[in-house]
């Protein structure tokens, strides 16, 4: 079965088309990426400008569009913190519904973790005991600590790398080390709780990273290219990152991204990505990390792929006492009809 998922966040719509079969991992078809730019589209009142809604509309239409001409059979269409949070959700929505023909669901942070940690569990196995799993997006940072196939627990807090760019740096293309040190306490707030559950719980045996910011970073301080594939080993030392930090204080957005692995539309919001991950290392008394390729839209697709199984192929037939589906469900739905020219 082919299917795709399409990931809206602050940064691009991303679709990742992939062949799905029980008992299979997902074969890779192929990956659009469509640009939002949402980041840069929040008004002071936590709203999506006009022309925003119209960047993010255009995305969704290309990506879908695209996963006609791969022929797509179902698509999960969801959206992130860029939209969750903003303050005309529902207008947005209804915009992306209206020209698209599709409405967008949208995930809490909670299940952005619970998902991102059932892919990661999926991707390093159950050797890895007890697993820490931390993801920075654009809007939000997700955390997710557990040691069988669903975690512990799992939390989402405000410091995705475009958030604190906005909310702590503005406009500065070098922040003052005021705002620098603002952004630090803030983490330091934010974790206040998390040592103490993790203590605990007990020590992680694998810490966990996921994300575009992350894997920057790694490529950053050293770790191979991502086109060398899914299998090499990368992992980032929280000294090797802290080392690289005051050369990244000093740039400017233009000079960033022509550092190694920095994109051009990510080198605003890198240093404070930066800031945010080593500081919740730090924190979190975590000396090194692994690397993971797979990540939140892998595991939607796990979870469908998961409802694949035929109960025909089990030795007993589950009677289903309840009908309610689970928080961390994702919506699948069917493409629409191509609009007549």
């Amino acid at each position: 079965m082919r299917l795709a998922v399409l990931d809206v966040g602050s940064n691009s719509a991303q679709l990742q088309v992939v062949d799905a079969m029980a008992g299979s991992p997902p074969l890779p078809v192929r990956a659009v990426k469509e640009h939002t730019h949402l980041g840069e589209e929040l008004g002071e009142d936590g709203s999506i400008s006009k022309s925003g809604i119209a960047h993010v509309t255009s995305a969704v239409e290309q990506a879908i569009s695209a996963a006609r001409d791969f022929d797509v059979e179902w698509l999960y269409p969801f959206a992130t913190a860029a939209i969750r949070d903003a303050s005309n959700r529902e207008a947005v929505l209804d915009h992306i519904e209206d020209r698209c023909g599709i409405r967008l669901q949208v995930l809490s942070g909670e299940q952005e973790a619970r998902l991102t940690y059932g892919a990661v569990r999926r991707w390093y196995g159950w050797q890895a005991g007890r697993m820490l799993i931390i993801d920075i997006g654009g809007g939000s940072m997700e955390l997710a600590f557990g040691r069988d196939q669903a975690p512990d627990f799992a939390l989402s807090f405000p410091l995705g790398a475009g958030r604190a760019t906005r909310e702590f740096f503005g406009s500065a293309p070098v922040p003052s080390g005021k705002q620098l040190k603002a952004l630090r306490k803030r983490v330091e707030s934010e974790l206040g709780d998390v040592a103490d559950r993790i203590i605990w719980e007990g020590k992680p045996g694998q810490v966990v990273v996921t994300s575009k910011t992350f894997r920057q970073l790694a490529r950053l301080c050293g770790a191979p290219k991502m086109r060398k594939g899914p299998f090499v080993r990368r992992t980032l030392a929280t000294a090797d990152l802290a080392r690289c930090l005051p050369r990244l204080k000093r740039m400017t957005p233009a000079e960033r991204a022509r550092l190694r692995g920095v994109s051009t539309a990510r080198a605003g919001q890198i240093l404070a990505g930066a800031i945010v991950a080593l500081e919740t290392l730090r924190y979190l008394q975590i000396p090194t990390v692994q690397v993971s390729p797979w990540a939140l839209r892998e595991g939607i697709i796990l979870q469908h792929q998961a409802a694949l199984t035929q109960t025909s192929e089990l030795p007993l037939h589950p009677l289903h006492l309840s009908s309610s589906a689970a928080a961390g469900d994702a919506v699948v739905t069917t493409l629409p009809p191509r609009p007549a020219n």
